[in-house]
């Protein structure tokens, strides 16, 4: 059985960008999507809905705000550039906190956390990447997803450091958070780390099994922190 879902969404490239992402999982059909919650309230008293993706900030009413008014609710997944609401969010059992800009495999992680609570099986149109090719002078150089520790953005090109590889790429850490899958997160403006890869998680800095050290900016430590705890 489909999975109904709606929007509530006032950004048109978030909009496409999750109507594509639903359009992409089996399971999911996409039912309406709204440019405020106030819009919506109607809508879920006379439609029923299982599912629906929150933005947070939203013109009239925020998304906590509507989350407060909901009685019975459908299952939230809350959507949004701003991380500083990620723990209490959880005070309204949303099932997952998507951290704009999120990965298609991200988007398939916080769907299969939804599906758990009814025992659903999620299929997927598209798979992430395993690897990738990086170009480097005239040749492709093949990275392994798994194998990538970290990555760096310095200026005009991103490092992106393996155990035995540092390789240079012109994409940018939104492009990688993009391509990466849910192992992968930003947990500064200059740095996503593989989360398998960290061995020490501290509120200002995180270890990695190579014994590298790097920082953790304030507007990403309750992503990190919530991630997991999940």
């Amino acid at each position: 059985m489909l999975k109904r879902c709606i929007i509530i969404e006032d950004q048109p490239p978030a909009q496409r960008i999750l109507k594509k992402y639903i359009e992409d999982i089996g399971s999911l059909e996409l039912k309406a999507i709204f440019n405020n919650a106030l819009d919506a309230i109607p809508y879920l008293q006379d439609n029923s809905i299982d599912l629906v993706f929150l933005d947070i900030h939203l013109p009239k009413i925020s998304g906590i705000d509507f989350l407060k008014t909901l009685n019975n609710s459908p299952q939230i997944i809350l959507t949004t550039a701003f991380s500083d609401y990620a723990l209490e969010s959880y005070e309204f059992n949303v099932v997952d906190y998507l951290l704009k800009p999120f990965s298609f495999q991200r988007f398939i992680q916080a769907i299969t956390k939804a599906a758990a609570f009814t025992n659903e099986t999620i299929t997927a149109k598209n798979l992430q990447e395993e690897h990738f090719y990086i170009k480097s002078g005239h040749d492709l150089i093949k990275v392994m997803q798994k194998d990538i520790i970290y990555i760096h953005s310095d200026a005009d090109y991103t490092e992106i450091i393996t155990a035995n590889k540092k390789l240079l790429s012109t994409d940018t850490l939104k492009i990688w958070l993009q391509k990466l899958d849910s192992s992968f997160i930003q947990i500064h403006k200059s740095y996503i780390v593989n989360t398998d890869k960290i061995e020490k998680v501290s509120s200002h800095q995180i270890v990695l099994e190579n014994t590298e050290t790097l920082p953790v900016g304030r507007v990403y430590r309750a992503v990190l922190k919530s991630h997991f705890k999940s």
